[in-house]
């Protein structure tokens, strides 16, 4: 990596835009930045930083502080423009920090964020613009220099300081920078994540024993009263020999139980013999008691059974008899039959005989039928005289509507009439209405545009009597706050000339006694300057440069405050003049040189009498113009009525012509068929009434012979039945029809009388199968049973056998329940031994990796260890230029050795060629602690190098300690930096000795002003 140019404005003390030619300056090989204390040497190493990465190093980039220059103008950003090749590509990146800038419109500051642009240079067609991303800006010069800021910080700025304190720091402060450049995050999240396994392996195997040792407490449980008799487990979970003593005391408890079952099983058996004898006695007592029972009861069935004989018998011989009357049953139905069918046919005659004609109650059915068959043939001649009627009945119809639609017409055209009799003087009203609502439209439109400027010069006079007040408040705090800004300011400058007349005093606060002067480089401090009475401290300072800067800020905000509302003012009188805002700046203008107030323009009280005037006016005027729509909607309804109107009478007229015909021709067509009817209908009132009163004659006769033909057949029919009964009477052996229907019984009281018959001789064949039962005879012969006893001598067998059950089942499921839990223990158990193998493991590497494992001699953490190696590579590296700068002397080795009780690994030693003794590098001077660190800085940024990928770095810069060395050494440190140059390597070192300036030619001196710092050239 080169650098080529460097563009400063604004930038820390640097008010204007600063150029650095570092192609010129490094044309030699080796340049000196050098300048007075406080100038901006260090700020330009910043600069190169803030433009490669957007941040200055670590140790400058404190919380709140601002990249911007105090000095620069507030018009003027701050911006770093730097121009390098790296990677083969020669780059230009420009970064601006957040900053303040002043408004674009009105007065006073908005921040703006921060800005990054990336240009590529190509030969052909020059400069390209890449990105304006800061995070794709950042990644791609990251990836191409291959340093992190604070490797870059270490290896290409070199800052001297940091490396004398590297060198007397211990392990814990060596291992923190070592991390930071090398990037050992990795191991120590190696060291990390084999911790993290070895509590997760740890938790699994306390999980593991935690489950195995809830089963023992299970087991226990289980076991009850047998587990007492075991010997209790006192191990704990994650203690060894925790799953052994688990399965040990389970395996005493199984046996325990096992026994007492094998006496549970003894007792059982005793119990069952015992409930099987007591069961047979039961058994036994039961059944006598049975058998004395059933034979006492069928002793009390023969008895009853006895008793109920004679029903019996009489039962039997009324069913026989019913039997034998059923042959009887279907003559005498037959007869019953006949008598019902002849008495409804003489009720039939009886009422068709009441309807006919006297001389024609006792005809025959031949003579009715005879005037059935005349009546019919006159009834069919009446067809044509029906039509005839029902048309002149159509006729009379049509003349009624005739009518009534000659009535309708009649009303319609009298009120067409009338109402077409005022329609001139409607319609002239209705014409009159709207020309009426269409002038008050124009008046609220002319009354709308007065209304609305009015009320905006109401308002804007509202405004300028509160903005008046206000603009006096805003005067008086603008008076208060210039006279605070010059206070403050008066007293910062007294405190600054204070504290510049005591610098030097300042100063010597912080020399140290051997440590090198930041002045004069010097170790030796014979006469330190003293703090004079009333000394002013930089924090006094910047305090009162702080005071002064708020002041200022204060009295800028209350003059923008104060003109802003001035101009609100101005405008809103303006606007209540009714004025253009160009014109009414030019009035307040004209009385500011006049010497006299502008004209504020009419009051509030005349601009509010105005705009209720207009508001009155315009709401009468709208309410006027609001009829227009209606007043035009009801002349088109009354013209559309007119219209209506004319029509209506026209067609009124034309049929009522059209009616007159149409009457004229019925009445002809009328006159034909009265004559007609009349000679038809005769005394009736009408053909169809002189027909009904045919067809209910012919109906009548008809009805009459059918009756007479029916009373005729069912008295036939009736005098065969009673023939057919007798003979049947006679063949059954009853002396008469009467006697043989009293016999008759139906089918229920028949199958009555048989169940009661069949019941007897049910009940009569089961008791003398009892009275054959031997067995029960034999139970009534010996004495009575006692089933009673025998049911409790059993009942205390049971509870025996049951007491002896139970024992027994809480043995068996004591034992199986214990067997279960072995076994999930003993599966338990088989599962751990690979976890805790795992975790034996896993802990034996964690504890290696974290140093504390006792095979881990010198107590050395993974990441420790790398940087140990690192630290030899840098060792090895630094030495190369320590000889040459030492002329032979010191040697720079890495030790593993332990210090006290610290951990091993990142120790350095010095080794003295002169003593041939190594010791530790806090014994050098400070001379030799510049030249060693210088050395070791040199070495770390060629190891660091080749671990970013080999990245050439063509340009490195130097940062102080060259005061504390002597005129030889010094030499021989410029040898082996000069000797860098042969590596077309370019060494810029930073620096205020005054006898560098005579070694160094080409130099970049920083120049401190006034109005801010500048850099100027010499080039030899």
């Amino acid at each position: 990596m080169r650098l080529h140019r460097l563009s400063i404005t604004a930038f820390g003390p640097f008010g204007a835009t600063q150029e650095v030619d570092f192609d010129a300056l490094s044309s030699a090989g080796l340049f000196l930045l050098h300048g007075p204390t406080g100038a901006g040497k260090t700020s330009v190493l910043d600069a190169v930083c803030f433009a490669l990465y957007g941040a200055v190093p670590g140790a400058r980039q404190s919380p709140g502080a601002s990249l911007r220059s105090d000095h620069a103008p507030a018009d003027l950003p701050t911006e770093v423009q730097l121009e390098l090749t790296v990677g083969g590509r020669r780059l230009e990146v420009t970064r601006s920090p957040a900053q303040p800038r002043p408004k674009k419109r009105g007065d006073g500051f908005t921040v703006e964020k921060a800005q990054s642009r990336l240009r590529g240079y190509d030969p052909e067609r020059g400069w390209q613009a890449l990105s304006k991303s800061h995070q794709e800006i950042g990644e791609e010069l990251t990836q191409l220099i291959g340093m992190s800021r604070d490797q870059f910080c270490q290896v290409v700025l070199l800052p001297q300081g940091d490396f004398a304190r590297f060198l007397r720091a211990d392990a814990e402060a060596r291992g923190k920078l070592l991390g930071r450049l090398f990037d050992t995050r990795r191991f120590a999240a190696v060291e990390d994540r084999l911790a993290e396994l070895r509590r997760g392996a740890e938790a699994k195997v306390t999980a593991a024993d935690e489950r195995i040792l809830a089963l023992a407490q299970r087991t226990a449980q289980a076991a009850g009263p047998v587990g007492a008799e075991a010997t209790p487990i006192v191990a704990r979970p994650g203690e060894p020999g925790l799953a052994e003593a688990v399965l040990e005391w389970a395996a005493i408890a199984r046996s325990t139980a096992r026994e007492r079952l094998d006496i549970a099983h003894g007792v059982v058996t005793a119990a069952e013999g015992r409930q099987r004898t007591a069961r047979h006695v039961l058994d036994a007592e039961r059944e006598r008691d049975r058998l004395q029972q059933r034979y006492e009861e069928t002793r009390r069935r023969s008895a009853a059974l006895e008793e109920r004989r004679p029903e019996h018998d009489r039962c039997q011989e009324r069913l026989e008899r019913a039997r034998t009357a059923d042959r009887v049953a279907p003559a005498l139905d037959l007869r019953e039959e006949a008598e019902r069918a002849h008495r409804r046919a003489a009720d039939d005659l009886d009422r068709a005989r009441a309807q006919l004609p006297p001389d024609l109650a006792d005809a025959g059915p031949d003579q009715l039928s005879e005037l059935e068959r005349r009546f019919r043939q006159e009834l069919g001649g009446l067809e044509s005289a029906r039509r005839a009627e029902a048309r002149s009945a159509e006729i009379d119809e049509e003349r009624d509507r005739l009518e009534r639609e000659s009535r309708a017409d009649d009303a319609t055209v009298r009120d067409a009439d009338a109402w077409l009799a005022g329609w001139d003087t409607v319609h002239a009203g209705l014409r009159e209405r709207i020309a009426t609502a269409q002038e008050a439209a124009t008046r609220a439109e002319q009354l709308a545009g007065l209304l609305a400027p009015a009320r905006r010069r109401l308002d804007a006079a509202c405004r300028r009597e509160a903005l008046a007040a206000e603009a006096e408040t805003a005067r008086e705090a603008l008076a208060g706050a210039r006279e605070r800004a010059l206070g403050a300011h008066e007293t910062w400058l007294g405190l600054r000339e204070r504290r510049l007349r005591d610098i030097a005093a300042e100063l010597a606060a912080g020399l140290v006694e051997g440590a090198p002067c930041t002045v004069c480089g010097s170790a030796e401090h014979p006469a330190p300057a003293t703090e004079g009475d009333g000394h002013v401290d930089r924090a006094t300072e910047e305090a009162a440069l702080t005071a002064h800067r708020r002041a200022e800020e204060a009295r800028t905000r209350a003059e923008q405050a104060l003109g802003l509302v001035r101009e609100r003012h101005a405008a809103a009188a303006a606007e209540a003049r009714d004025a253009e805002p160009s014109s009414a700046a030019a009035a307040a203008a004209a009385a500011a040189d006049a010497g006299t107030e502008p004209d504020p323009g009419p009051s509030v009280g005349e601009l509010r009498d105005l705009v209720e005037r207009l508001t009155t006016e315009h709401a009468g005027a709208h309410r006027l113009a609001a009829g227009t729509h209606a007043a035009r909607e009801a002349l088109d309804a009354a013209e559309r009525e007119h219209l209506k109107r004319l029509e209506l009478r026209q067609e009124a007229e034309r049929r009522a012509a059209a009616r007159t015909s149409r009457r004229e021709a019925l009445d002809r067509e009328q006159a034909v068929l009265r004559d007609e009817l009349a000679a038809v209908r005769g005394e009736s009132g009408s053909v169809a009434a002189y027909a009904e009163r045919l067809t209910r004659r012919v109906a009548l006769l008809a009805d009459a012979a059918e009756a007479v033909r029916a009373e005729q057949e069912a008295d036939r029919r009736r005098k065969e039945a009673d023939g057919r009964l007798s003979d049947a009477a006679f063949r059954a052996g009853f002396d008469t029809p009467e006697a043989a229907a009293a016999t008759l019984l139906d089918a229920s009281a028949q199958r009555e009388l048989q169940h009661r018959i069949d019941a007897w001789q049910a009940e009569a064949a089961a008791v003398a199968e009892r009275r054959g039962e031997r067995d029960a005879r034999e139970a009534a012969e010996q004495d009575p049973a006692q089933p009673a006893a025998a049911q409790r001598g059993f009942e205390a067998a049971e509870r025996l056998l049951r007491a002896a059950s139970s024992a027994r089942a809480a043995a068996e499921e004591r034992c199986a329940e214990l067997s279960r839990l072995s076994r999930e223990a003993a599966d338990e158990v088989r599962r751990l031994g690979p976890v805790r193998q795992e975790y034996e493991r896993i802990a034996r590497l964690a504890g290696l990796a974290a140093g504390t494992s006792a095979d881990n001699e010198r107590k050395m953490r993974l990441e420790a260890y790398v940087l140990a190696a690192r630290l030899e590579q840098v060792a090895a590296a630094a030495t190369a230029r320590l000889l040459q700068m030492s002329s032979g002397r010191y040697t720079l080795v890495h030790s593993d050795a332990r210090t006290g009780g610290r951990r091993a690994g990142l120790g350095l030693h010095v080794v003295d060629a002169w003593t041939g003794s190594e010791r530790d590098t806090a014994t050098l001077s400070g001379g030799e602690t510049f030249f060693a660190s210088l050395a070791l800085a040199l070495g770390l940024a060629d190891v660091v190098t080749e671990e970013a990928g080999g990245v050439r770095l063509d340009t490195l810069f130097i940062d102080e300690g060259f005061g504390s060395l002597d005129d030889q050494t010094l030499d021989e440190v410029l040898d082996v930096l000069d000797s860098l140059r042969e590596r077309d390597r370019s060494v810029g070192i930073v620096s205020h000795v005054a006898d560098l300036r005579r070694r160094i030619p080409v130099r970049l001196e920083v120049v401190k002003e006034r109005q801010g710092s500048s850099v100027r050239h010499r080039l030899a």
